[in-house]
């Protein structure tokens, strides 16, 4: 028995001996009325027992990911002189923000199956289930929105920027745009051998609103009818101050 016991620890125990461990600058992003994006230091180091393997470099992975949701991918085309929407298809789960980072080419830190078993890719960090059976390019949606929240900010692939030093440690940014949605982040760090994943570490990141951005956001989504009565005083008002300043302004 005792021997089982030993061979089942074996067993449970990194074959290299290597394992991550990481830290952030931050865990907890506050978005404000002035709110203009916020920069993510992710640092940390590779705690073994004995000297690296000669086997294959050290590589890391570091991916920073937002809240999933379903998103509608449209797609228009031109007909009598107009544009007008044809063809559409649900992404079942899309992150609203994703970020890797690499300290080398992806292919080089990352094979494909270990790729499709933890999910690191932009591509295989989104699920797209089906589509209409009449669309059969229904992959090209998912790389419209890849390629749209690439140009936005919320999709960013960064090859080589996490560097390392000695083979242990190692520290990256990510930077957060502005319009971030609200809700809990995943970090997931990553550090592979020949394309192997050895280890991963994921902490999350708390983003959420505060101050009067929170009480507006709480007011428009619990108390819907209020909000809409307020914006409505609102612009009335601004509308009148205005007329008022400007007969003000020509007498």
């Amino acid at each position: 028995m005792l021997r089982l016991a030993l061979l089942l620890i074996c067993l449970a125990l990194p074959a290299t001996g290597e394992e991550v461990v990481a830290g952030l600058s931050q865990n907890r992003v506050a978005i404000t009325a002035n709110f203009d994006g916020s920069e993510i230091m992710i640092f940390g180091a590779v705690k073994r027992e004995a000297p690296p393997p000669g086997d294959g470099a050290l590589q890391v992975i570091v991916t920073v990911s937002g809240p999933s949701e379903p998103v509608m991918v449209r797609r228009k085309a031109k007909r009598y002189g107009i544009w007008v929407n044809t063809d559409a298809v649900e992404v079942d789960a899309a992150p609203s923000f994703y970020a890797v980072a690499t300290s080398a080419p992806f292919e080089e830190v990352l094979s494909s199956t270990e790729d499709l078993r933890h999910k690191v890719s932009i591509q295989r960090a989104i699920r797209s289930v089906g589509a209409p059976m009449e669309i059969v390019d229904s992959q090209s949606f998912t790389e419209a929105l890849i390629r749209i929240r690439t140009d936005k900010g919320f999709y960013q692939n960064r090859e080589n920027s996490v560097i390392i030093q000695e083979e242990t440690l190692f520290r990256t940014a990510v930077a957060l745009p502005a319009n971030l949605t609200e809700g809990m982040y995943s970090a997931r760090i990553f550090i592979t051998r020949n394309r192997q994943v050895i280890d991963v570490l994921e902490t999350a990141i708390d983003v959420r609103k505060v101050g009067l951005e929170r009480w507006v956001y709480n007011l428009a989504h619990e108390r819907p009818l209020i909000y809409g009565i307020l914006s409505l005083a609102i612009a009335i008002a601004a509308g009148w101050s205005a007329s008022a300043v400007f007969r003000y302004l020509r007498s």
